[in-house]
């Protein structure tokens, strides 16, 4: 962070930070802003856009109170693709070969594009990008309606820019201490943010998909490879897989974004079950599109086999720790080779926890500065715990399997959010208890 007091204020890129919302409460929004306001950047060198639907009336009438609140709010309405005013994106997907679900398959051609994030994300990207042609470059950014990020947020995107093309900020839950079904979701963006995403980056060996929140492009390399794909459940893995294609190279901002987690196994696994919609569609004809080799296809899959390998270890760990102890009782049933495979699988296991647990305590300090609050998490997310939990993941893989089969999840289904992070954001007080 220490090269960004080298770099001239007049070569601090202008980054834009797409805030798309749908039906949020006031109060969420509210506490979203209050972190942008402590924004550690030239004023002059960002913009905030909300990006709500037009006809969202509840939402977008929250948005022009709290723009008289917060000055550097801007409120750019999305309006149906009936509009007019969408007409420069279909010329400019057309003219894109990237842009192939325009050009080529069952929906090319297709302008009734499905009401959902990405859909407002593309209108608000293209608008922009046209307003600054001939202005140069600057960078896009967007975050979920809950996030709250950092003061350096931009401040490591001026830097992290100068030596890569496509960055992604940690996340980490404030609420994870609210409920149990908060503790275990909590704990899936502290397993893939701070133990496997950095592997993603590989120096541009490993193809990546991005988070979806918290991170930053080039606006002239996503002009460039044709925006987002509007027909994917979500738009993350598929993005960052046609980057990664094209020879853009992922970095990682280490310093999380605060956001809230489903605090109720019904909310977390309908959010779920879309990200898994999303991996299965984005792994499929996306792949072939972008010319895919074998070899990397084989490497991009290896990005879903944690998700889908869970439930494997809730049936695998509890059935090799029982073959173990007939062994040790003299009564075991199996060969002594599949043991040799057990006794390994378990070892690797328990070597992987003591990684993930040890991970967990460190990050966790940034919104449970208390030990025993940090503790407790690492109590709730025991290691029995976490096998029950990974047993309940096989609901959302087969829920987002469903989806991806009938070609459903178009619309946005979205989250939930509840106001949960406000005291972090707000008072600086890492954890209180719910009410």
């Amino acid at each position: 962070m220490d090269e960004i007091y080298t770099i001239p204020a007049e070569e601090y890129p202008h980054i834009v930070l797409f805030y798309p919302v749908l039906r949020e409460l006031e109060e969420t929004m509210r506490t979203t802003f209050h972190a942008l306001a402590r924004l550690d950047y030239p004023r002059d060198k960002y913009s905030i856009i909300a990006i709500p639907n037009a006809d969202d009336i509840d939402t977008v009438a929250s948005l022009m109170r709290l723009r008289d609140e917060f000055t550097f709010l801007e409120v750019l309405p999305v309006p149906s693709t009936s509009d007019a005013r969408w007409q420069p994106i279909w010329d400019a997907w057309k003219n894109n070969p990237h842009a192939y679900w325009f050009n080529r398959g069952a929906r090319a051609g297709v302008r009734e594009l499905p009401p959902k994030k990405t859909r407002q994300l593309i209108y608000a990207f293209y608008t922009t990008y046209r307003e600054w042609a001939g202005t140069g470059d600057f960078l896009v950014n967007y975050i979920d309606a809950d996030s709250a990020p950092p003061a350096d947020h931009f401040k490591a995107a001026a830097v992290g820019i100068r030596h890569y093309d496509v960055l992604q900020a940690t996340n980490i839950a404030g609420n994870l201490l609210h409920s149990l079904p908060a503790s275990w979701f909590a704990f899936d963006h502290l397993v893939w943010d701070a133990n496997k995403y950095g592997h993603l980056t590989a120096n541009g060996k490993h193809p990546y998909w991005v988070l979806g929140k918290g991170l930053f492009f080039k606006a002239s390399d996503l002009y460039e490879l044709g925006g987002f794909h509007p027909w994917i459940t979500i738009e993350d893995p598929e993005v960052g897989l046609r980057l990664w294609k094209n020879g853009r190279k992922l970095g990682l901002i280490d310093t999380p974004l605060i956001e809230e987690v489903p605090e109720t196994l019904s909310n977390g696994i309908r959010q779920r079950k879309r990200w898994v919609a999303g991996f299965f569609q984005s792994l499929n004809v996306p792949l072939k599109e972008l010319r895919f080799t074998r070899m990397e296809r084989f490497k991009a899959w290896l990005n879903f086999l944690p998700c889908i390998s869970l439930s494997v270890n809730a049936v695998g760990i509890p059935i090799g720790i029982w073959a173990i102890v007939r062994w040790i009782l003299g009564t075991s049933p199996v060969p002594t080779w599949s043991l040799i495979l057990a006794a390994a699988n378990l070892f690797c296991f328990t070597v992987m926890l003591l990684k993930l647990y040890i991970v967990t305590w460190t990050r966790t300090k940034a919104v449970l500065p208390g030990r025993l609050a940090r503790l407790w998490y690492l109590i709730r997310v025991n290691p029995i715990s976490l096998l029950i939990f990974w047993l309940v993941w096989t609901v959302p893989l087969w829920l987002g399997w469903r989806m991806y089969r009938k070609d459903t999840g178009l619309t946005w289904e979205r989250t939930r959010k509840i106001n949960a992070n406000n005291d972090i954001v707000r008072t600086g007080v890492a954890y209180t208890k719910p009410s």
